[in-house]
């Protein structure tokens, strides 16, 4: 598979138009979410994600990872605040029968909302949780981390892995030097959604914070492929992460500023590669 980035959640007020929300999350599907195969793979076979596993997958998206962990066998809980993603996670997860299929169920459960959303109706008991959309990225992204593992935490068995993944140094990653273009263009707002530098602690502070016990930690390599320029570009607009420079200017604009952008890593055959390393850090329940 090619390799992926991944979007803030944002307030309304910086959200995308709505008409745009539903293609946006096609094109996250479709083009950016499998760029982060290599770290999914990567921690599933660290941890031995199989049928003992009760996995909870925070901010889940359009559901790749977790369909990965039920292809291993684990029963998978998947929660996201974007219904437009999740309709596709559950075209992944919960498909229809066809015609004259015998039933078969699926240990999945798919739902809107937030980690205490998905404990309605459910015994606590996850023995893994996930946050695998990247941090160190956005300000107030290891904030906003922070605040659901304070819900999801409770829900999970002593000792349970809780797993935190983040973007590694800047000199390693790449699209570091496109997504500048997020920040310029934003920068006029002020925006607390605006890119910025990982810095090197990032997921050992907010596990620490959320009262977790550090257990290990990895780094993985996630370049970013694309076909062309164009799916580049809607690849990387899907991500969320150019939401407060499209507010402070315009789509159009942002388009055209990453485009220009992109040209170092355009090879001679018009297809775009940049490298990318990703970090991953295991943690307990206390």
């Amino acid at each position: 598979m090619t390799p992926t980035l991944v979007r803030h959640h944002l307030s309304h007020a910086d959200s995308p138009p709505r008409g745009n929300l539903g293609a946006r999350a096609r094109d996250w599907s479709e083009i950016q979410e499998r760029m982060l195969v290599p770290l999914y793979e990567t921690v599933h076979e660290r941890l031995e994600v199989g049928p003992a596993t009760r996995l909870l997958g925070l901010r889940c998206g359009s559901g790749l990872a977790l369909l990965m962990a039920a292809a291993r066998g684990a029963a998978v809980t998947g929660v996201d605040s974007c219904p437009e993603r999740l309709a596709l996670a559950r075209e992944r997860l919960l498909p229809e029968p066809a015609p004259n299929a015998r039933a078969r169920g699926r240990a999945a459960r798919i739902v809107v909302g937030t980690p205490r959303d998905a404990a309605v109706g459910q015994a606590p008991g996850y023995n893994l949780i996930t946050a695998f959309e990247p941090i160190g990225c956005l300000a107030g992204d290891a904030a906003d981390l922070g605040d659901l593992l304070a819900e999801a935490t409770p829900l999970a068995a002593h000792g349970a892995a809780v797993v935190l993944a983040g973007w590694g140094p800047p000199e390693r990653c790449a699209t570091s030097s496109v997504l500048r273009v997020a920040a310029k263009l934003a920068d006029p707002l002020r925006s607390a959604g605006s890119w910025r530098p990982a810095c090197r602690d990032d997921l050992e502070e907010v596990a620490e914070r959320a009262g977790l016990r550090i257990d290990g930690s990895g780094r993985v390599s996630c370049p970013f492929g694309y076909a062309d320029t164009d799916s580049a570009v809607r690849g990387l607009m899907s991500t969320g992460l150019f939401d407060a420079g499209i507010s402070a200017a315009d789509e159009e604009q942002v388009g055209k500023e990453l485009v220009e952008a992109l040209q170092p890593y355009v090879r001679a055959d018009g297809t775009v590669w940049m490298p990318n390393v990703f970090r991953y850090l295991i943690a307990r329940v206390r």
